[in-house]
């Protein structure tokens, strides 16, 4: 679709990065994809003008350091079947309501709560923030673990209390979401895939566990066993099986389009 050089700079199984990644799988652009373990990555997003990821850095057009600017920027380079948000003004402006309203509630709850239970499991946090990462920043992982799972647990206050206050969230998120598809649509908003469908799915792929992810997920019976209680709960609520039910047909829908 388009021959520029497209550059994605990564933390593997950010949910912020899947919607990213899931943006330009779907437009089929090319890009490289640069994943890279917490703290190192900054290293390489510095050079972009950004602190978090993802980032976007284009040949021609800037960098882009926030996943909702790098879906409006995907959408003004799409062709017009595949566009994010609708060109009419007032469904436009339903889908970035509801995408903002997902990255800044959702998006924070599910990592919060995700890594109350996981932040201190060596393995499960390797895996997530490792896979296909330099060799270098695996073993700097090794080394830094307990100082970077301690930082985490400072920085997002893990605590039983606000974990359970980030579930609460989450809850409401679903609810909404439930109500929403509860007269029969398939989508959030008109009847095409928009960016609101795209940034729900993402978001909530930790605690939903699609296995079209490209992270392939843990089973169920190799999680603590509240975590994995909720989680089947999630799933079998309305929003949970629209989520799963885009990363069944939206995910690759450009590979088959």
């Amino acid at each position: 679709m388009n021959c520029q050089n497209y550059r994605l700079i990564t933390i593997p199984i950010r949910h912020f990065s899947e919607k990213a990644r899931w943006a330009l799988d779907r437009l089929k652009i090319n890009y490289t994809e640069e994943p890279h373990v917490p703290v190192f990555h900054r290293i390489a997003t510095l050079k972009y003008d950004g602190s978090s990821v993802p980032v976007l850095a284009t040949e021609n057009h800037g960098n882009f350091v926030d996943s909702t600017d790098i879906l409006h920027y995907l959408n003004g380079i799409a062709p017009q079947d595949k566009k994010l948000y609708p060109d009419i003004p007032e469904l436009r402006k339903e889908v970035e309501e509801l995408e903002d309203l997902f990255d800044e509630k959702l998006g924070v709850a599910v990592r919060n709560w995700g890594y109350f239970y996981k932040v201190k499991d060596r393995q499960a946090m390797r895996r997530g923030w490792c896979t296909n990462t330099p060799w270098y920043e695996q073993i700097g992982f090794i080394i830094l673990f307990p100082f970077l799972s301690n930082l985490l647990q400072k920085k997002f206050q893990l605590t039983a209390e606000n974990a359970a206050k980030s579930l609460a969230e989450i809850q409401e998120v679903f609810d909404l979401v439930s109500q929403r598809l509860s007269d029969g649509h398939s989508y959030l908003v008109g009847d095409n895939f928009s960016a609101a469908d795209l940034t729900f799915a993402a978001l909530s792929a930790p605690v939903l566990m699609p296995s079209e992810h490209f992270m392939k997920p843990q089973p169920l019976s190799e999680l603590p066993s509240e975590m994995a209680t909720v989680i089947q709960e999630l799933q079998a609520t309305p929003a949970g099986n629209y989520g799963l039910r885009m990363y069944r047909e939206e995910r690759y829908f450009s590979y088959i389009s």
